[in-house]
C-alpha cells in the first residue's frame, strides 16, 4: 500500500527548512528519503538502543546493516527526479548528523543538554506516538512533549495507525492506543497545531499478515501555531 502525502509535501516546497527532527526513527530510515532534500541537518532519534544501533550500522555503511535498497529505488522513481537510489543514499547519510534516544513520555524528550540544534523547523514520526502510548491521554501528552521541540510556524509530518490495539513483536504482544481520525485531529488542534492536511486508508486484506490488528493507516501535515 502506498502511502500519498509525505512525499508530495517536500516537492511542493511547503515543508522545508534547515532542521528536522525524527521522532521514533526505530531502525527504519524510508521515513526521511523525501526529507533529506529539504533540509540540511536531520537528527534521528529511538528509545531503544539496539534500534538506534542499527541506525548507526547502515549510515556507516558497515557490515550486517539492513539492505534498504528497494525502499529508496521506490522513493526514487515516486519523486521522479532522474536520481538514482545511491544518490539518495549518500545524501541521507550526509544530512543525518545525529541518533539520539528520546522518551516521548518525559517533558524533555531529548533530555536536558540536548545536542539536537532546537527548536528544530519540523518533525516527523511514524507510527512512534500510538505504539508507545497505553491510552489516549498518554497519546495526548506525548505529543505535547514532542511539540516542545518544534519552533511555531513549524511543520509536523505524523503517520501512524488506526484502530490498532496491539502488535507482535517477536512473540511478545504489545498493546497499542486504537485511535481514529477524529481523535488524532483533536489532539493535533489541543496541542496547538493547525491540521492543513489529514487523509486515511484502510488497510486491504492481502496486508493483514496477523502481526496487529491494525485497521488503517493515517497521514497527518500539521502546523505549529504562534504563540503555542
Amino acid at each position: 500500500m502506498k502511502i500519498e502525502g509525505e512525499e508530495e509535501r517536500y516537492p511542493l516546497g511547503e515543508v522545508s527548512g534547515r532542521t528536522l527532527i525524527d521522532i521514533g526513527s526505530g531502525p527504519t530510515i524510508y521515513q526521511l528519503l523525501s526529507a533529506c532534500t529539504h533540509f540540511e541537518d536531520i537528527t534521528m532519534t529511538d528509545f531503544l538502543e539496539v534500534n538506534r544501533q542499527e541506525l548507526g550500522l547502515w549510515l556507516r555503511e558497515e557490515a550486517g546493516a539492513f539492505d534498504w535498497s528497494t525502499y529508496s529505488r521506490h522513493v526514487c522513481l515516486i519523486e521522479g527526479k532522474g536520481e538514482s537510489w545511491q544518490e539518495k543514499e549518500h545524501q541521507l547519510r550526509a544530512t543525518v548528523k545525529r541518533v539520539l534516544p528520546i522518551d516521548v513520555h518525559q517533558p524533555q524528550p531529548l533530555g536536558t543538554g540536548s545536542l539536537a540544534p532546537l527548536p528544530a523547523d519540523a518533525l516527523v514520526s511514524a507510527f512512534c506516538l500510538e505504539a508507545v502510548s497505553p491510552d489516549l491521554a498518554s497519546f495526548q501528552r506525548a505529543l505535547d512533549h514532542i511539540t516542545t521541540l518544534l519552533r511555531p510556524g513549524g511543520h509536523l509530518l505524523l503517520i501512524g495507525a488506526l484502530e490498532e490495539s496491539w502488535y507482535l513483536a517477536g512473540e511478545v504482544r504489545l498493546v497499542v492506543v486504537p485511535v481514529c481520525e477524529e481523535e488524532v485531529r483533536e489532539a493535533l488542534v489541543h496541542s496547538g497545531y493547525e491540521v492543513r492536511d489529514l487523509r486515511t486508508y484502510t488497510m486491504p486484506a492481502h496486508l493483514r499478515t496477523g502481526v496487529d490488528d491494525v485497521k488503517g493507516i493515517f497521514f497527518a501535515w500539521a502546523q505549529k501555531k504562534v504563540g503555542v
